[in-house]
């Protein structure tokens, strides 16, 4: 396939025309797809805020390739073309892509398959498609889903970094899948040092390491998507916000019933933030907030009704590098002494404490 056509004879388009707009068909080897424009004209976009702005596609490739994977095909268009044309990978990347202020560039794929894969949950075992965007700046938007061909269904790892280290991203596009899995947004968007808009994150429902990372060094970002979910994974949250220097307001976390790492390093080196979300959890688990807040030297109120006597196996240095001074504010159900938990891996040692 090297690009969609526009078609107009079909019986049922031409019937609902007035509701349904343009009607496209995408030629591929086994099947033909449908799109109406309200479909794929919501594809992933990329507008160039400032002149000599770039965007390039490549594939990461550990040389062991993961079972499961499957080589995807991607398709773009520039501004107002009608055709789409295929992206060619040469040695795992394609040419760049320069846009100038107001130009745009809408990026599709014909396949339902993952953009990335890992064949054990590790590193070593890891293959997967990204982004490179660079010199002007560029604001992204549109629906992430058009790189799946629209499916409702993320598969696990779906978008692994890829937009990792793209410093030119100003703003990320909708993410509006409830349904999340393994990995899927993990390390997505660390590294993008200018991002300050990102997308509403409306699962309620979590899975082992869903945001992961996934804003890890974007410093300029001052404020936090809201976090709704209730039902947390294992290291679901973990590292979600670490190094996130400007960040000045964190989430509300409602969460009452904990996962192993669900927390640990979520604000971690957060230098902007002074206030904590309240920490409504009355049991700990292993690790769950470890390192939390640690180098957050800005931090001067945690609100945290645990009874779990705090500790390294759930706590651990987790107020490390915070004032000296501050206020914490404990569960009136607590048992556990204050003297005896004092320290970095539970209140810091001059916090004035309170009772909630």
């Amino acid at each position: 396939m090297n690009y969609l056509n526009r078609y107009l004879n079909d019986e049922s388009y031409m019937a609902d025309k007035h509701k349904l707009g343009d009607l496209w068909i995408v030629y591929t080897k086994s099947e033909d797809r449908v799109y109406y424009s309200s479909e794929i004209n919501n594809s992933l976009c990329f507008t160039a805020m400032e002149d000599n702005a770039s965007v390039q596609m490549g594939l990461k490739d550990s040389g062991n390739t993961p079972a499961g994977w499957q080589d995807k095909s991607f398709y773009y268009k520039k501004n107002d073309d009608v055709e789409w044309t295929e992206l060619v990978f040469e040695n795992n990347t394609t040419s760049l892509i320069t846009l100038y202020e107001g130009e745009k560039l809408y990026v599709m794929s014909d396949s339902y398959n993952s953009c990335a894969v890992h064949g054990d949950g590790t590193i070593d075992e890891c293959k997967y498609y990204y982004f490179n965007i660079s010199g002007g700046k560029i604001s992204a938007s549109g629906n992430i889903m058009s790189l799946l061909n629209f499916t409702p269904v993320l598969p696990n790892y779906a978008f692994y970094q890829l937009f990792k280290d793209c410093t030119s991203l100003v703003s990320a596009p909708d993410l509006p899948v409830t349904t999340l899995t393994e990995g899927c947004y993990k390390s997505m968007f660390s590294g993008c040092s200018s991002l300050t808009q990102v997308p509403a994150l409306p699962a309620t429902t979590l899975v082992d390491s869903c945001y992961y990372q996934m804003f890890l060094g974007c410093s300029s970002l001052v404020s936090a998507p809201e976090l709704p979910a209730t039902t947390l994974a294992a290291s679901c949250y973990s590292g979600m916000f670490t190094n996130c220097t400007s960040l000045t307001e964190a989430p509300e976390l409602p969460a009452t019933t904990l996962a192993e790492g669900c927390y640990s390093d979520m604000f971690s080196g957060c230098k902007s933030l002074t206030k904590a979300p309240e920490l409504p959890a009355t049991t700990l688990v292993k690790s769950c907030y470890n390192y939390m807040f640690r180098g957050c030297s800005k931090l001067n109120y945690i609100k945290a009704l645990f009874t779990t006597k705090p500790s390294g196996t759930y706590t651990k240095r987790w107020v490390s590098g915070v004032p000296l001074r501050g206020t914490f504010v404990k569960s009136s159900a607590t048992t556990w002494n204050v003297t005896g938990v004092r320290g970095i891996s539970g209140i810091p040692i001059l916090w004035k404490v309170t009772t909630a």
